[in-house]
């Protein structure tokens, strides 16, 4: 568990109090946070609505809480374009932020980038903001990421230096990424828009630009998530032309090889059939002869099969 409550933030079993501003990271299934949510007046329901991973990003209240459930992407060990999702829950009270998640990896991450932003004066509902700005900024970054990626592979799709399997696997993963990201997103303007229109109209006038700011960037997600989706279809497209192309250029080699030595199977054949009258048998010179006009041919075809790039 880590507390805010002063400039530095302390990472041990600290007790909530009623009364004192306290900003906490921890888990969901943290037996006091549990116990204190219970006695204060959270809805029982909603215990199983924050434990479950399964939870989709919505937004509930009541006169003592507001909770806002969120999504956190992080990256996959399967490749380096795959994020899975986590469920971030927002538990607000007049004095106090309680930030759950089951990953003890996005808890660390959030709390250093929150140090970096946390000042005691600040309101529990700039905090608030400070905090889903910091999750929303996680999410742009990862698609600025994709971005980037999905430049690479177009890089490497134009240099011809292409393994298909392990380019096909990454545009699937991104695609998959993009497409949660997106999804998600959507949910969360939504979510997000009805935290603020919660809040006092005194509260909503302070907060007034910093919420429009968690809007642009969601807008940004939702349009740049489709944008690179469709970017993504453009370089599927691209990697099965290249394909294509160097199947095609496979074939036409196979044709030319096959040019050349049809007429030169078509002249041995004629010297294949057993008639008794064929002169040519006779020639001292003959065998040859034929080897020559072999050769020549077979080089003539050749010669043009290259001005024409066939080979």
């Amino acid at each position: 568990m880590y507390l805010f409550a002063d400039k530095l933030y302390r990472k041990d079993e600290v007790n909530l109090k009623i009364g004192e501003k306290q900003i906490v990271f921890s888990s969901a299934k943290n037996e006091k946070i549990v116990d204190w949510l219970l006695k204060n007046g959270f809805h029982e329901s909603f215990i199983e609505d924050i434990q479950s991973e399964d939870q989709s990003v919505t937004f509930e209240s009541n006169e003592e809480f507001k909770l806002i459930i969120l999504k956190f992407f992080e990256p996959t060990t399967e490749s380096e374009l795959l994020f899975k999702e986590g469920n971030i829950v927002l538990i607000i009270t007049k004095d106090k932020i309680l930030f759950l998640s089951e990953s003890k990896k996005i808890v660390e991450k959030i709390v250093k980038s929150f140090n970096k932003r946390y000042k005691p004066t600040d309101s529990i509902e700039y905090l608030t903001y400070v905090i889903i700005d910091i999750l929303i900024d996680n999410n742009m970054n990862i698609v600025n990421f994709i971005d980037d990626k999905l430049e690479d592979i177009e890089d490497t799709i134009f240099a011809g230096n292409v393994n298909e399997e392990e380019i096909q696997k990454s545009l699937y993963f991104a695609g998959r990424s993009l497409n949660r990201i997106g999804k998600q997103s959507v949910f969360e303007f939504d979510a997000i828009n009805k935290l603020y229109n919660h809040y006092p109209s005194n509260i909503r006038k302070k907060l007034k630009f910093e919420f429009i700011d968690l809007k642009e960037h969601l807008n940004f997600l939702i349009n740049e998530s489709k944008s690179y989706l469709e970017r993504r279809g453009y370089l599927q497209n691209l990697l099965m032309g290249f394909i294509s192309n160097r199947m095609n250029k496979a074939m036409q080699r196979l044709a030319a090889i096959s040019l050349i030595f049809l007429p030169l199977t078509f002249i041995v054949g004629n010297y294949g059939m057993n008639f008794k009258n064929m002169p040519e048998l006779d020639w001292k010179y003959g065998y040859y002869i034929v080897w020559i006009i072999n050769i020549s041919l077979g080089f003539a075809i050749y010669r043009w099969l290259k001005k024409k790039q066939w080979i």
